[in-house]
């Protein structure tokens, strides 16, 4: 899965444990109350390695939460979905708005393909110091860079670079902020 290369979601038993997994954990995650040690618990069995200082407020969704890294001082806020058959990797001190969305699975191009169980994951990876406003999704395999705003209801189908402002669907520079 984490190779970029296709595999069956459906028939390898490892991924399709880790799904139901992290179904049961995001169940748990959305049914307590955030900043409670109950809270912290299940934060960090569902994303293995995410700092003290780092938070998602509930309700979250994830396919396998073990493909997030987060850095310190993360916080994504209400109702983001985080599609980590590739990794995600938030930087130090990122802010994502609600509503965001993560996507690392690509279905295949050729439609008879589409049809079977089978897709490929490429990462995401959001630099430091960057802030997302409410409802932007990210598409498979984009980097976006650090000190970057994107701005709400933004699409982002290619990379940004460092220090940029961008927007719209699909998300372009709309100007450098350094």
């Amino acid at each position: 899965m984490r190779n970029e290369r296709a595999y069956n979601y459906e028939e390898e038993a490892e991924i399709s444990e880790s799904l139901r997994r992290a179904k049961r954990l995001c169940g748990q995650l959305n049914q307590t109350l955030s900043g409670t040690a109950e809270y912290r618990a299940v934060l960090r069995e569902l994303i293995p390695g995410v700092p003290d200082d780092s938070e998602i407020m509930p309700p979250f969704f994830c396919d396998h939460g073990h493909g997030i890294r987060m850095g310190h001082n993360v916080f994504l806020n209400h109702n983001c979905v985080a599609l980590d058959g590739g990794y995600i990797t938030f930087g130090d001190n990122v802010k994502v708005g609600p509503a965001c969305q993560f996507y690392t699975p690509q279905h295949p191009k050729d439609y008879v393909e589409r049809r079977g169980p089978v897709e490929t994951a490429h990462p995401i990876d959001i630099g430091e110091d960057t802030w997302l406003g409410g409802g932007v999704i990210v598409c498979p395999g984009v980097s976006i860079g650090k000190r970057c705003i994107v701005a709400a209801g933004s699409v982002v189908v290619r990379d940004i670079p460092d220090d940029c402002l961008a927007a719209g669907n699909p998300a372009e520079v709309k100007k450098r902020l350094r």
